[in-house]
């Protein structure tokens, strides 16, 4: 818990409200990987970057590459743009750096994993980021208290089964809602 007022919201989806026009966060989706008393750590999972998944496992020269990986690689967020990140299903292999998110879901920093998914022995569904998004101690609790965001329990079928295009409204249908529904200046008074 991060405290009273704020429970955890990891494995929860951030929604960018319209007034959030903060660069890489407009009209964004980021699925929270960790959120407690010293901040949190997501990956934006609607901003696909011009380049696919086979780009970046040929970029790393990996043995044995399969190339039959078209889906696009994601801004994952605006800190360590030079990082992957895989957000995947567990699969109960021990990848060498991932942590469980939730109970179907782990997020994975090491080569081992692109190894695997090069090979097509990999998890069977992933999405890989370059970069993540991060707030310190109490910073998204601010957000949140701005009205930047709306939050909602995150779906393993939004994060992995709906085009990036509409992962914002499918989010947003759990609440039923859609983003056109949104007031442009919702969060202000």
């Amino acid at each position: 818990m991060t405290n009273s007022t704020f429970p955890s919201l990891k494995n929860h989806f951030l929604i960018a409200l319209p007034a959030l026009k903060d660069g890489i966060f407009t009209r964004s989706i980021t699925y929270l990987c960790e959120h407690d008393e010293l901040g949190a750590m997501g990956i934006i999972i609607n901003h696909p970057l011009d380049m696919d998944v086979d780009e970046i496992l040929e970029q790393l020269e990996l043995d044995g590459h399969i190339y039959n990986h078209q889906q696009p690689v994601y801004a994952g967020g605006p800190v360590h743009t030079d990082r992957g990140f895989v957000l995947h299903r567990r699969d109960g292999k021990p990848w060498e750096a991932s942590v469980d998110v939730s109970d179907t879901v782990s997020l994975t920093t090491s080569l081992d994993i692109l190894n695997a998914i090069a090979r097509d022995c990999g998890p069977s569904q992933s999405l890989i980021a370059l970069g993540y998004a991060g707030w310190d101690a109490g910073q998204l609790e601010e957000e949140l208290q701005d009205n930047a965001w709306l939050t909602v329990a995150a779906s393993d079928h939004v994060l992995f089964d709906v085009a990036a295009e509409d992962k914002v409204d499918a989010a947003l249908a759990i609440l039923g809602i859609n983003f056109s529904q949104i007031a442009p200046d919702s969060g202000h008074a």
